[in-house]
């Protein structure tokens, strides 16, 4: 990623981006129940939606991203809420992610494919992952417009084929006054 994104994520937080703020991902809402509580990763964690509702529901929560200005808020709200977090600003090409740590990695509205394989490492045998993110479309909908941000159809499906598919869905949808096109997956790591 690099310097130039930090220096544009930390420009769209400061100037109040707040995209996917507010209410946690509804697919992390709906799974929460399966998942034992442990040790969580929230990667690319913005300004801590996912996060916080995390730790809220007894995680140990990592949270890391590029944006030092997204983590300093993200951090007085977690304070705010009587939270403890482990908030990292790193950048994800260089920031190692320890193997076989994390019973939950969640990954939403971020896409870097060659990150994938460290993120399945990251997870302890048996541990879930919730990815969903921007995916191609022939209809005219909000989100990323470079290929390296979209996923291709089914890509998601097979960047995670190894694991146990749980959920998986492509859909356009309505969000607000948006319309975009989403893949979602939640999956869990095989045991050996």
């Amino acid at each position: 990623m690099g310097e130039l994104d930090r220096i544009k994520w930390d420009q769209r937080y400061r100037e109040g981006d707040r995209v996917h703020d507010g209410a946690p991902s509804w697919l992390l809402e709906r799974w929460l129940p399966l998942f034992p509580k442990g040790k969580a990763l929230d990667v690319a964690c913005g300004l801590g939606r996912n996060a916080l509702f995390l730790a809220q529901h007894g995680f140990e929560v990592d949270a890391v991203d590029i944006s030092s200005v997204a983590i300093e808020e993200a951090s007085r709200r977690a304070l705010s809420a009587g939270l403890h977090i482990h908030f990292v600003a790193a950048d994800l090409d260089t920031y190692p992610l320890p193997d076989g740590t994390y019973d939950l990695v969640v990954n939403t509205y971020f896409l870097k494919r060659d990150l994938i394989p460290s993120l399945k490492r990251a997870l302890k045998p048996g541990g879930f992952i919730v990815f969903e993110t921007h995916v191609r479309s022939e209809e005219e909908v909000f989100g990323p417009k470079e290929p390296a941000h979209l996923l291709e159809p089914n890509e998601l499906l097979h960047l995670f084929w190894d694991f146990h598919i749980l959920f998986y869905e492509e859909t356009l949808e309505e969000e607000g006054k948006r319309r975009q096109a989403v893949a979602r997956l939640v999956a869990r790591k095989v045991r050996s």
